[in-house]
């Protein structure tokens, strides 16, 4: 494992461009914070978003693992790009002529999506904590502690969908297509959803069970939007007359189904690459 980290950092290092967009992810992360912690003083207003509660205990492992999830497509271009560049640089087969096989060369790539979703799971973890601690009203230890199995689904969440990146990327090889291919992928998983709504009946929650497993979907499941559980949303909801009624957990069948997507796109981006002429 430690020689084919290396490899994939020496590679990752030699790209300006890969190293960029991971500086832009962590960087756009701590900025949404700043923003959010900074007071606006407009004449008689006086406005900060983190005086709202949104950084309260428990709560902001929601959020913080929510918000998050919409920058991962940094690490996706990242990921994508390593794969076109390996046959655009011809490094793949390098490395196979050197003696790697294409078993440890899909592992060298796994291990890098691993390194990346923990890496950044960590860093939310500190950065939630550091927000949480200046700004919630709630810092008994109890508190802090709930909800942070939300790391775990967003650790999971990047996995499988740096997964799916890394069969787009082999399967496609253009790191442009990569990325065209995976947007269609999403928009075709609610167009699916339409399909099963319209066949079978209202009342019928058939196509919201059939929707949980469809890979994409199945991944979002794992960090639901944490926005109608905010207190003021509900608050607002209950004044109009409208009640939330919402399950936020994250249950061991999502993580089962995440998962195995996981297994899939990873055996099949073994099994592409041993079929593939180089």
């Amino acid at each position: 494992m430690k020689r084919l980290l290396q490899i994939e950092f020496i590679k990752l290092w030699n790209s300006r461009a890969s190293k960029i967009l991971i500086i832009a992810y962590f960087a756009i992360l701590s900025l949404i914070s700043i923003l959010a912690s900074i007071k606006f003083d407009i004449g008689e207003i006086h406005f900060r978003l983190a005086d709202q509660g949104i950084f309260n205990f428990p709560y902001i492992w929601h959020l913080n693992t929510w918000i998050a999830g919409f920058l991962k497509i940094f690490f996706a271009i990242v990921i994508v790009s390593m794969m076109s560049n390996e046959y655009t640089n011809k490094t793949l087969k390098q490395n196979l002529i050197d003696g790697l096989s294409k078993k440890e060369f899909v592992l060298s790539k796994f291990y890098m999506v691993l390194i990346f979703s923990l890496v950044s799971t960590i860093f939310i973890c500190i950065l939630t904590l550091v927000l949480g601690l200046i700004f919630s009203d709630f810092n008994t230890p109890l508190v802090i502690l709930k909800d942070t199995d939300y790391l775990l689904a967003y650790f999971v969440k990047l996995l499988g969908f740096f997964s799916i990146c890394l069969f787009l990327g082999m399967l496609v090889r253009k790191s442009a297509f990569a990325l065209g291919f995976l947007f269609i992928w999403y928009i075709l998983e609610w167009i699916g959803y339409s399909a099963l709504n319209h066949y079978f009946p209202d009342n019928s929650n058939i196509p919201d069970k059939i929707f949980n497993f469809f890979p994409i979907n199945s991944l979002a499941n794992l960090v639901k939007e944490p926005v109608t559980r905010f207190n003021p949303v509900k608050t607002a909801s209950n004044l109009i007359g409208e009640t939330i009624v919402k399950d936020y957990l994250t249950h061991w069948y999502e993580y089962a189904i995440a998962l195995a997507w996981t297994f899939i796109f990873i055996f099949f981006t073994h099994i592409i690459l041993k079929k593939r002429n180089l």
